[in-house]
């Protein structure tokens, strides 16, 4: 029996930026575009279904965030990851993008620092920056016996002590470098919040995307205190596939806290809410499961398929199977070409478009992005092209 997830869907003429935007991005239309960070997979049934069934009723107006919308959050975290979340504590948000830029604005004045850690993705710069905040970089460290990164806890603790700092973004499980943190580095990162008076806020949107192999990802705020200045933020927009559809969730248990992110989004007049964002987030936590559980037992053979391929086949570049996320951390500084002649190379010499890695901070220098939540095949011709590319030499020179 055929695996839905290796049916192709021709994603092209649908305004898909992952498809349509190659070549505005990469200057030509004919690469692979395994890149920003959406599936090519159809999504559930019942999230299709739900949003036909929405579409049925002739009137799209202004719509109210119904109840049954924040039992589906709490039911799917209460029973996939063990927390108990109380309605109260929700706020809803357009998008966790948003949610960045406006925790800079309610938590820090303009001026004062924001704390990430690179290499990370690229918001966590820019809503700092464009909010007018400081951003103060706590980059992440190579761990020479595993490979894996981890947190250099000591800078981060020196980064928290500084006069201005005031927010950490947090990104668990981490994109772009597949880490689940362990719950030990999760306890020091709230000690040293907690010491400083630091506002977290923690971007879990892969929280649903972890592998059976891997270590078992904890929601920071399971194991945080009634006291700790703690924003989640949460979506089924990876989970199901759905990002387009815009919307997403706010966990803040301090009323002060939430009405200062409330404020934010007010004076915005933010979100209006779309009637069919709703039918589609719900639909995902109330029916999704059990597509997501098949997704990630097929993710997770697409991950060890490029691991071995890399190793095999690709010398020069290097990777590690990720502990979360569809998203692959491709090391190429061994083919010895600068960032930009690595990204000509991918581009024009085997025609596959990736995020370069320098777009996620200066530590990313060297390294490719690679999005495997496509059908197997895809993947497969990725591989040989690179792999085809790389036998001729590198054409490419600077």
């Amino acid at each position: 029996m055929t695996d839905p997830f290796d049916q192709p869907l021709n994603r092209e003429n649908t305004c898909s930026v992952k498809f349509d935007a190659r070549k505005a991005v990469f200057g030509r239309e004919d690469v692979i575009p395994v890149w920003v960070a959406d599936m090519d997979f159809a999504v559930p049934e019942a999230i299709t279904r739900a949003l036909s069934e929405r579409a049925a009723h002739p009137a799209y107006g202004y719509t109210l965030f119904p109840d049954s919308l924040l039992d589906s959050i709490t039911d799917w975290f209460r029973e996939r990851h063990g927390w108990e979340i109380q309605r109260e504590w929700l706020l809803m948000a357009p998008g966790v993008v948003p949610s960045l830029h406006a925790a800079c604005m309610a938590y820090a004045d303009p001026g004062e620092g924001v704390i990430v850690q690179p290499p990370v993705y690229p918001p966590f710069f820019s809503s700092v920056r464009l909010s007018g905040r400081a951003v103060i970089e706590n980059p992440l460290m190579c761990d020479e016996e595993t490979g894996y990164y981890r947190m250099d806890l000591e800078h981060l603790e020196a980064c928290a002590a500084r006069p201005d700092a005031r927010l950490l973004m947090l990104c668990s499980p981490h994109n772009p470098v597949g880490r689940i943190w362990s719950k030990q580095e999760l306890e020091a990162v709230l000690d040293i919040a907690r010491r400083h008076d630091l506002v977290i806020i923690s971007d879990e949107i892969h929280c649903d995307l972890t592998f059976s192999d891997k270590p078992h990802h904890h929601m920071l705020a399971t194991l945080a205190g009634p006291d700790d200045a703690l924003i989640t933020a949460i979506a089924p927009s990876k989970s199901f596939n759905i990002p387009g559809l815009g919307l997403s969730a706010l966990v803040i248990a301090d009323r002060e806290q939430r009405d200062a992110m409330k404020a934010v989004f007010d004076s915005m007049h933010l979100p209006q809410c779309n009637p069919f964002s709703i039918a589609g987030f719900e639909a995902g936590y109330r029916d999704g499961a059990p597509w997501l559980n098949d997704l990630m037992a097929y993710l997770q053979k697409n991950r060890d398929f490029v691991v071995e391929a890399v190793t095999a086949r690709l010398p020069g570049i290097q990777t590690l199977a990720p502990e979360g996320t569809y998203l692959m951390w491709l090391d190429c500084r061994n083919l010895g070409l600068d960032d930009a002649a690595l990204k000509r190379f991918f581009v024009q010499d085997a025609g596959v478009g990736m995020n370069p890695g320098l777009s996620f901070g200066e530590q990313g220098s060297g390294f490719m992005r690679l999005n495997i939540g496509c059908p197997k095949a895809v993947l497969a011709d990725v591989l040989q092209r690179i792999e085809s590319a790389l036998q001729g030499n590198l054409r490419i020179t600077d």
